[in-house]
């Protein structure tokens, strides 16, 4: 008897699971079909916008330099007018708190506008979408061709589309590079198959990585490797704009004849299943919020034309919120609601932070010290009877000019400099000081006593101090 009832429990075999899709359902090819309309007019906007900023701003120079670069090898940060070194790291984790911020906000007023419109996933899945259209065909003419049998046409296009992919993959990780390195040196390099064993490494990494994740994962990498999909619902509450599907207008759904009118006991949803055709990640928006909708509005282009045609209201599908869909809320009372406190908290916690990161860039003294003690000689006496420290000093220019620097220092009695004490470095340029600092035997105990080095520029404001410490041997 407990040998039935075990078998009731467990009737799959291995043979079943092994042999079947029992554990998984494997993922289909998704062919979105192309759409027009005011959304996709500002998705390709946003397209055009961040590749060329993307593309065009290692070419850009400011100076005598490339306007951004983060050089890793000097240990410099090239960002417009600023030059930044590692002790100014704090300026980099705040453009990224800024960043963070900025987009907890435009979730929790809109959704998802990031990933539906300038997330490089979206943005080069786009671009690469676009290349597979114009040498495959439409939607129809792409099942087709991945349908039929092998043949000289099929073997042309699927080449000639991979070659456009390779060929945008690889110039985007050569532009990826070009931020790390100088990107016109670094194209003198490749001219001239010099490149290092790291760019040649990075640039096939980057590479590989846009040819794989827009050209075969697309909708996947959303899905189930952002974990900004996981998240999203601790920002979005029943204020947020996001794309929805109004039931009270489209429910019941069903077919009918362009030229009748409204059907007794239908809604306006005509069941074309355009809305599902279009979506880059394959999902009905007809069956609510769901995680996987980046937001992109296609499905509201394309039933907004389908609703035209039928001479139907617009919006069966739109941008609203889900207390407005409720509340039958007109679009002033939405926007109403978007001064909500989550907002107005985000809101001044990110201009708080904008404020203190751009007084602070503007205040910033454009000279960086770093002191160090000799440690091959922490204390000696020297030839004239003094107690001698040597001391190593960085000096960090980051102005655009070569500046002269004077040091200085104070904390004991009688103590002084009895080696050079002014020093030039060339503009954005580093350079190690060596200084020697005296004072009389007799004139401080024995053990370490707290001094200060005062590095003033000579042409501009621009002033520091730091401390160390003298040793006085017993």
């Amino acid at each position: 008897m407990a040998e039935s009832r075990y078998r009731k429990v467990i009737p799959i075999t291995a043979q079943a699971v092994w042999g079947s899709n029992f554990l998984y359902e494997s993922e289909k090819k998704i062919y979105p079909r192309t759409v027009q309309g005011i959304f996709a007019q500002w998705r390709w906007f946003f397209v055009a916008l961040t590749q060329l900023v993307f593309y065009g701003m290692p070419w850009l120079e400011w100076g005598q330099r490339q306007m951004v670069l983060f050089d890793l090898n000097a240990r410099r940060f090239y960002m417009f007018g600023w030059v930044l070194y590692p002790q100014d790291f704090i300026y980099l984790t705040a453009l990224l708190v800024i960043c963070a911020l900025s987009l907890f906000l435009f979730t929790a007023v809109a959704g998802r506008l990031w990933c539906g419109f300038a997330c490089p996933q979206t943005v080069y899945s786009e671009i690469f979408m676009w290349i597979e259209r114009k040498v495959e065909g439409n939607r129809t003419a792409r099942m087709q061709l991945d349908e039929s049998d092998f043949s000289l046409e099929k073997l042309v296009k699927k080449w000639y589309k991979h070659f456009l992919w390779i060929t945008v993959a690889m110039w985007t990780g050569f532009t990826f590079v070009g931020y790390f390195t100088p990107i016109r040196s670094l194209a003198m390099e490749f001219f001239k198959t010099q490149m290092s064993s790291w760019e040649v490494f990075w640039v096939f990494f980057y590479a590989l990585a846009t040819y794989f994740n827009a050209g075969f994962l697309r909708e996947q990498v959303c899905k189930y490797m952002c974990p900004y999909a996981r998240f999203q619902s601790a920002m979005f509450d029943l204020d947020t704009l996001i794309v929805t599907y109004d039931q009270m207008c489209g429910e019941p759904r069903g077919a009918r004849s362009r030229h009748d009118e409204h059907v007794a006991n239908l809604g306006d949803c005509v069941d074309c299943t355009l809305c599902v055709q279009v979506c880059p990640t394959g999902i009905d928006i007809r069956q609510g919020l769901q995680y996987e909708c980046i937001g992109c509005a296609a499905c509201v282009d394309v039933c907004d034309g389908v609703m035209k045609k039928m001479g139907y209201p617009l919006g069966l599908i739109r941008f609203s919120t889900q207390n407005a869909l409720a509340n039958a809320w007109s679009s002033s009372q939405i926007w109403q609601r978007v001064r909500r406190p989550r907002v107005l908290i985000y809101t001044l916690l990110l201009l708080f932070i904008v404020c203190v990161f751009l007084i602070s860039l503007a205040l910033r003294t454009p000279l960086r010290v770093d002191v160090l003690h000799d440690r091959n000689s922490l204390a000696r006496i020297s030839e004239d009877g003094q107690i001698q420290n040597v001391y190593r000093l960085q000096l960090m220019n980051a102005t655009e000019q070569g500046q002269t620097y004077r040091v200085a220092v104070t904390g004991m009695d009688a103590i002084r400099l009895s080696s050079e004490n002014t020093f030039s470095v060339d503009a954005t340029q580093s350079r190690w000081a060596v200084v020697r600092v005296d004072i009389p035997w007799g004139s401080a105990t024995a053990g370490s006593h707290k001094i200060w080095f005062h590095i003033q520029a000579v042409d501009i404001a621009a002033q520091v101090t730091e401390a160390s410490v003298f040793l006085v041997p017993h």
